[in-house]
């Protein structure tokens, strides 16, 4: 009778589980920004977010000593996010400096579309709700959006350089003023479900700026 060889044996480690594959704090990272950029921290449980991931309650504490902790963890991870996603527009140096001003708007308005304007900014939210959060957040979000506002000045000073923006402005305090109406745009636009707000106040923020 024929004997069947049989199926060699695969060297080296056995395949991984999806654990295994993503590490579980990222998953449960991950998850927590989903969550948060549509709902509030107070408004979710931990339950919710180990429900997203199939993650038990016990590898959440593994990784995160509390809410507060998790919540830390993604107000930084948001921060660098959207950081990268700040510097590969403003720092486009095929464009004109307000050209990559008006990009970054541009694809925002897009991101918020294409999410049925589910999410905001977990930044902006956070800020929001400040009054019923750990007081650990204050400086940390403080801290993102001086983070924001100084790469957005930073543009608007070669704007100035390239003669797009008078050089007697304070792109700082122009920087500033354009974050406090924006993240009110977007919770504006993701209230009523429409760029409309966004695109207001991008106009006015762009039709005010001093002429060089």
């Amino acid at each position: 009778m024929d004997v069947k060889p049989e199926t060699a044996r695969r060297r080296g480690r056995p395949p991984k589980q999806r654990e295994d594959l993503v590490d579980t704090r990222e998953l449960l990272l991950r998850a927590g920004l989903e969550v948060l950029t549509e709902k509030g921290f107070s408004a979710t449980g931990i339950d919710e977010i180990l429900g997203r991931v199939g993650v038990p309650k016990g590898s959440f504490y593994h990784y995160f000593a509390s809410k507060e902790a998790f919540g830390l963890s993604l107000i930084e991870r948001y921060g660098k996010f959207f950081a990268r996603k700040l510097d590969r527009h403003l720092l486009n140096s095929d464009l004109p400096p307000l050209g990559r001003l008006h990009a970054f708007v541009d694809d925002a308005k897009a991101g918020m579309a294409r999410l049925d304007y589910r999410r905001g900014c977990l930044i902006g939210n956070l800020g929001q709700e400040m009054g019923s959060l750990p007081e650990s957040f204050r400086a940390r979000l403080k801290e993102t959006f001086e983070d924001w506002q100084a790469r957005f000045s930073a543009c608007l000073k070669e704007a100035q350089m390239a003669g797009e923006v008078a050089q007697a402005a304070d792109t700082d305090q122009l920087a500033a003023f354009f974050w406090i109406g924006w993240e009110g745009a977007v919770l504006r636009a993701k209230l009523e479900q429409t760029d409309t707000p966004l695109e207001v106040f991008a106009s006015f923020f762009f039709a005010s700026l001093p002429q060089g």
